[in-house]
């Protein structure tokens, strides 16, 4: 795994992967790293993202479980100084989305951005989840299982017109959460309209550098912002920003929006070269 952060994150994923094993036992098919660690590598703000892939559904007292365990070996922010890094884990059920079908079913995840509802009692549950796409292809791309057998053997490759719904199914709830996780929403979004426009999948500041480029000049400091925050360069603060952060959403969405209305004028012909080498 690369590390170009703090924090330990091989041995929490692998505290992770024990810990979905302790739980499930010999139901686990197997366990992938994905986002960051197998993209260009973790940042000083980057999860430690886990996909686990079960062969049956789980019981509300298993996902309590995890939701448990991972408060204890999740960090609550960004790594500090030998610090635990957030976690990500999903958990899907192989039955679910082998074969491929849409939307796919997630069966569990969890995020520190909902810490203080699972310090309250909160377990989250099964749901449809568009964003599974673009998760299970960077799992393909990445191939870099903690558990298990490679993930091509315990999943499908995701069709490519599902990716491209999967990662604009997501435009309006980062909309809806750009006051509340700024520097994330206004990455994410970056990497939506690079994906979209390319079909590569990278990271967010990879994203950020292509979007930089084509953002008018007014645009261009929130991401500047988000990005430098996102690298560790400086402190994120956004009090200065605040009146252009919707500004800048907007213009980003209605990009994504127009690739997406060509895509169907179109009639789904084009082709993505990034995304052609998903195994």
């Amino acid at each position: 795994m690369a590390n170009s952060g703090t924090g330990l994150p091989e041995a929490q994923a692998e505290d992770v992967v024990r810990v979905v094993r302790r739980v499930f036992g010999a139901d686990v098919v197997g366990a992938y790293l994905h986002g960051s660690a197998v993209l260009d590598g973790l940042r000083p703000s980057s999860d430690v993202d886990v996909l686990a892939v079960l062969r049956r559904r789980t019981t509300t007292g298993e996902r309590r479980a995890l939701v448990d365990a991972l408060l204890e070996i999740s960090g609550a922010g960004d790594a500090g100084a030998g610090g635990a890094r957030p976690v990500e884990l999903t958990v899907v059920v192989q039955g679910d989305v082998r074969p491929w079908r849409y939307p796919p079913r997630c069966e569990f995840q969890y995020g520190e951005w909902l810490r203080a509802e699972y310090e309250r009692g909160g377990t989250p549950g099964p749901g449809e989840s568009p964003d599974l796409a673009p998760l299970i292809t960077m799992v393909l791309l990445g191939d870099a299982p903690l558990y298990g057998p490679p993930p091509a053997a315990a999943l499908d490759a995701v069709p490519h017109e599902d990716l491209r719904r999967g990662i604009a199914a997501g435009v309006p709830e980062l909309l809806a959460e750009l006051a509340d996780d700024t520097r994330n929403v206004v990455l994410t979004l970056a990497r939506v309209w690079r994906t979209l426009a390319t079909g590569e999948i990278g990271s967010k500041d990879a994203a950020a550098d292509w979007a930089l480029a084509r953002l008018p000049a007014e645009h261009r400091p929130v991401l500047v912002r988000a990005r430098a925050g996102y690298l560790g360069a400086e402190r994120e603060r956004w009090d200065d920003l605040l009146p252009r952060l919707r500004p800048y959403a907007e213009y980003v969405a209605a990009a994504i929006e127009r690739l997406i209305s060509g895509r169907l004028r179109t009639g789904g012909r084009t082709r993505s070269r990034g995304l052609d080498r998903c195994p």
